[in-house]
């Protein structure tokens, strides 16, 4: 069956989404205004003296150099901000893979993200969270004791997954909804695009399995703020903005979401002309 969104124009795409898209120019303006929204928003939080929690992503991470550089030349404290990153890769023995290795998001944050802000600045490492596989629950209890999340950031996978939360045609849409932070296998799509971002190709070095905060922490945060930028992305989010609300395809139940943004390259947005048929 051929899908008749996945060819629409710039014009199609925008006319009618059932979400909302915002298209900038480029990678490094979707990664500029992620970044400013992060640090707006936590601004907004510290002058209110409350606390600010973000789920956060390693993929997209473009926006990271950005948010360094704000909060360091504008001395943003984030002493009272929380960074609840969405995933990351397990062995075989469902442990989480050394934050020496290339792959893994721990490590890409301490090297990328919490080495370079200031000292006076960073959270304490207790703010620093990543989902445990000995411990999946602790995610959703700190979420409530924080109060909620504020803003969930994110992209979208080749199969529409959001964090982890790999398509699964056998879970209707409320219980992929009710999915919590767990363990789970990556599929062969994620596999695929993941190994041919990161490891040049190489599958078979591709973590068969992950820990990911689940879609309910996720359609529970107060805002959610996708970037998709990728050459396969234009299928993507075009499927995102106009498929029906499935868990084959976990990003549409977004569709549904009270404070959902979608943001976008010029280059995402515009199909080639010899594909608009």
């Amino acid at each position: 069956m051929r899908h008749e969104y996945y060819y629409y124009t710039k014009e199609q795409f925008l006319k009618e989404p059932k979400l909302p898209i915002e298209v900038l120019a480029d990678n490094e303006t979707v990664f500029r205004a992620i970044a400013q929204e992060m640090a707006e928003e936590i601004k907004r939080k510290n002058a209110l003296g409350e606390k600010t929690a973000f789920i956060c992503p390693v993929g997209p991470v473009g926006q990271y150099p950005y948010f360094v550089e704000l909060v360091n030349n504008e001395k943003i404290s984030l002493k009272n901000v929380w960074f609840l990153n969405m995933d990351e890769y397990l062995t075989d023995d469902k442990e989480w893979i050394a934050k020496e290795e290339s792959l893994s998001f721990r490590g890409f944050m301490d090297r990328m993200v919490y080495s370079k802000i200031h000292s006076e600045l960073i959270m304490p490492e207790e703010q620093r969270v990543f989902p445990d596989p000995h411990n999946p629950g602790y995610i959703a209890e700190l979420i409530e004791k924080l109060g909620g999340v504020d803003i969930c950031f994110g992209g979208i996978g080749i199969n529409g997954h959001v964090a982890f939360n790999e398509a699964d045609d056998t879970l209707s849409v409320e219980e992929f909804k009710n999915l919590h932070t767990r363990v789970l296998a990556i599929s062969k799509e994620t596999r695929t695009a993941n190994a041919i971002g990161d490891l040049n190709g190489a599958i078979d070095d591709m973590p068969q399995f992950c820990i990911t905060i689940g879609m309910n922490e996720i359609y529970h945060a107060r805002k959610v703020r996708l970037g998709c930028f990728r050459d396969w992305h234009r299928s993507v989010v075009r499927h995102a903005a106009y498929g029906e609300v499935s868990a084959h395809f976990p990003v549409t139940l977004l569709q549904n979401h009270p404070d959902m943004l979608l943001r976008v390259t010029e280059f995402v947005a515009k199909l080639p002309e010899e594909l608009c048929v």
